[in-house]
């Protein structure tokens, strides 16, 4: 049980203040409610802080991460609990209870806390950046400003579970290349140690004229058995170097500038940032918030630096009094598909439906060009391969059978 000091008001509005032993700071919260105290602030004593300190440590290091299906899986159950009428602070109690991922147990813990201690919702969840994005946090906003809270969760639930399943996707679709190319390397790796040594022996026995591919082979096994230390140690120091560039903020502008250029990959990302754009873009409309919140808000989830860039350049334009179609040609990001939605959106007053239309067909294109992301590979993993064996069979068989003919010539 840990010491915990707290502030509170009596039943006649007198401050209350003293300290408490409980096993978090939900439960002495409770034992305050239930003495007729209502909590203001509960904080551990230093005494406290002191004996958890390791043990917090060891806790933070092996607790799980919170996962975009836990957050899923919490915003749907929070709009059945308030759909039933439940009141928030008995919902997030319930929830706490059930919640098997401990990290997330103390989140809703801290929400209960803070929002005992008089905050809003949307307050306490921008206190968890790393759990609640800035996108999560604006749409609660919303919905505690037009008594919507319900179904801004099932909203922000199903378009979580829109980006699960695009991540999911992504990931089946790679898995069958990775697989391959982590094969090849192995495969090179194995006839560079092991293979090519041991014929290296053998035909520097004979003593036969080798032809040059052989002596390249012979050659590039002997660098690889002498600096294999340094090539390593230089593979581990361009990955920090890459991970250092991409964590700058010119690094990573250029990084995502960069990705949706490449060929076959650079299509699909763009159509999957596009679709995540008008999804939340959508979403944003419909639950009311203004058109420059809403693209600030939307700036932060297309997971792109290069393509939030543009977006916020359009928030600038609307703030300037500019239609959102004209911000939107001047980014040079958007298909003529977008514009042409946005632009009858702007004059119908459907932006939000129009979007939703579009999200859905990149959604669709998404899942096509996934579908035959192997497909399109295939070929040239297949031409990678064809040329490796043929470089090895030439290089290995071509001076065995020189050998041959000298021995049959003797």
């Amino acid at each position: 049980m840990a010491l915990y000091a707290y502030r509170g008001r009596g039943p006649g509005g007198e401050l209350v203040t003293g300290t408490l032993e409980g096993a978090d700071q939900g439960a002495v919260a409770t034992q305050l409610m239930n003495t007729g105290v209502t909590p203001v602030d509960i904080r551990p004593t230093a005494a406290t802080v002191g004996q958890l300190e390791l043990p917090g440590l060891l806790a933070s290091l092996t607790a799980p991460n919170v996962t975009l299906v836990d957050v899923m899986l919490f915003s749907r159950q929070m709009y059945t609990l308030l759909k039933a009428g439940v009141p928030i602070l008995q919902a997030l109690s319930g929830l706490e209870q059930s919640t098997l991922n401990r990290t997330l147990k103390q989140v809703i813990s801290d929400l209960r806390a803070d929002l005992e201690g008089g905050r809003e919702l949307s307050t306490a969840l921008r206190r968890h950046p790393k759990v609640f994005s800035p996108f999560y946090v604006s749409l609660v906003r919303v919905g505690e400003t037009t008594g919507g809270l319900d179904q801004t969760f099932i909203q922000l639930s199903d378009y979580l579970e829109f980006e699960r399943e695009v991540r999911d996707r992504i990931k089946t679709a790679l898995r069958y290349p990775m697989i391959v190319i982590g094969v090849i390397v192995i495969a090179i790796g194995i006839v560079n140690f092991a293979v090519i040594p041991v014929f290296a022996k053998l035909f520097a026995a004979q003593k036969v004229p080798l032809p040059i591919l052989t002596r390249l082979l012979i050659g590039s096994s002997n660098v690889f058995l002498a600096y294999w230390p340094h090539m390593l140690a230089a593979l581990i120091g361009a990955v920090v170097a890459f991970k250092f560039w991409i964590g700058t903020e010119a690094g990573r502008l250029e990084w995502d500038r960069m990705k949706l250029r490449f060929p076959i990959s650079g299509k699909i990302l763009l159509k999957a940032t596009l679709t995540r754009f008008a999804r939340a873009f959508a979403l944003a409309s419909r639950a009311g918030v203004p058109m420059v919140q809403a693209l600030t808000v939307v700036a932060n989830t297309v997971d792109n630096t290069h393509l939030a860039r543009r977006i916020e350049q359009m928030r600038e334009g609307v703030e300037r009094g500019e239609s959102i179609l004209r911000t939107a040609v001047s980014t040079g990001v958007f298909t003529p598909v977008v514009l042409q939605m946005i632009a009858v959106g702007e004059e119908t007053g459907e932006l939000d439906a129009l979007m939703t239309e579009v999200a859905d067909m990149y959604e669709r294109e998404v899942d096509y060009d996934l579908r035959n992301l192997s497909a399109s590979i295939e070929p040239i993993i297949t031409i990678a391969l064809g040329i490796l064996v043929l470089i090895l069979a030439l290089g290995v068989f071509l001076p065995i059978w020189q050998i041959g003919k000298v021995m049959l010539g003797r």
